[in-house]
């Protein structure tokens, strides 16, 4: 009984050496050109958001709490009053700290106040309004502005263009690839959409009232796209 299940080793193993002797044929693999294409497009940004809040300092938590609790009220108001939905600002830090000295003889830091701080993000759907907005704020007691960014709200419909150009793009280094390598491009195997990011513009503006309208330029958006695109290869016949 054991000698059919040797000799039946023995057959398997010669069947794989006579597989691996063998070579392939270039026919046997799919053949393709694969590239990618790349496309751009400028647009103006229709959305932009600021960072604003109010500090306060005071001995005790409770002072320094409420201090800062009407201050932000006046902050709000004016931005209502502004024209910006409520939808469109939200608390995006709150926070109450100690605020320690420095004892010269013991060398220990005591308490010595309170600093209370709210911030808010503000969306601003009508981007020619943001210098006004800023001063606005500023006029209300906003005495800490941080970034200010600005995107553009329909980046994919705005692309559609651009990667119809980034299929021609990729299309055209496809067919260098084949004139070189004497072959002729077929039909497109795979299509796929790379990142496309969307760069936000981002500046930082003071943390002091400023005295003087705020200048906001907002600029164009540069919107990317790229497609990987695989094609066939059509082969002269004979090759």
């Amino acid at each position: 009984m054991k000698k059919p299940a040797v000799l039946f080793t023995s057959i398997a193993a010669a069947f794989a050496a006579t597989l691996l002797a063998t070579p392939a044929r270039a026919d046997d693999f799919p053949s393709a050109i694969s590239v990618s294409g790349e496309a751009t497009i400028s647009a103006a940004p229709d959305l932009a958001q600021i960072d604003a809040g109010v500090a306060n300092d005071a001995k005790t938590a409770k002072e320094a709490s409420d201090a800062n609790n009407a201050a932000m009220g006046k902050v709000l108001l004016a931005l209502k009053g502004a024209g910006i939905a409520e939808k469109d600002y939200q608390t995006s830090r709150l926070s109450l700290q100690p605020q320690y000295g420095q004892n010269k003889s013991t060398g220990a830091s005591p308490v010595v106040g309170f600093r209370a701080s709210n911030r808010v993000t503000v969306k601003i759907r009508d981007v020619t309004k943001v210098a006004g907005i800023i001063d606005t704020l500023v006029g209300a007691g906003a005495n800490d502005i941080g970034n200010i960014s600005f995107e553009v709200t329909q980046a994919s419909k705005l692309l559609d263009d651009a990667r119809e150009q980034a299929v021609v793009d990729a299309r055209r280094k496809a067919e260098i690839y084949a004139k070189a390598t004497g072959v002729t491009l077929g039909a497109p195997l795979s299509v796929s959409e790379g990142g496309a990011p969307v760069p936000l513009f981002k500046a930082r503006m003071a943390t002091a009232p400023m005295a003087a309208p705020a200048a906001v330029a907002p600029g164009e958006e540069t919107l990317s796209v790229t497609v990987n695109v695989s094609w066939a290869i059509i082969r002269p016949e004979g090759k």
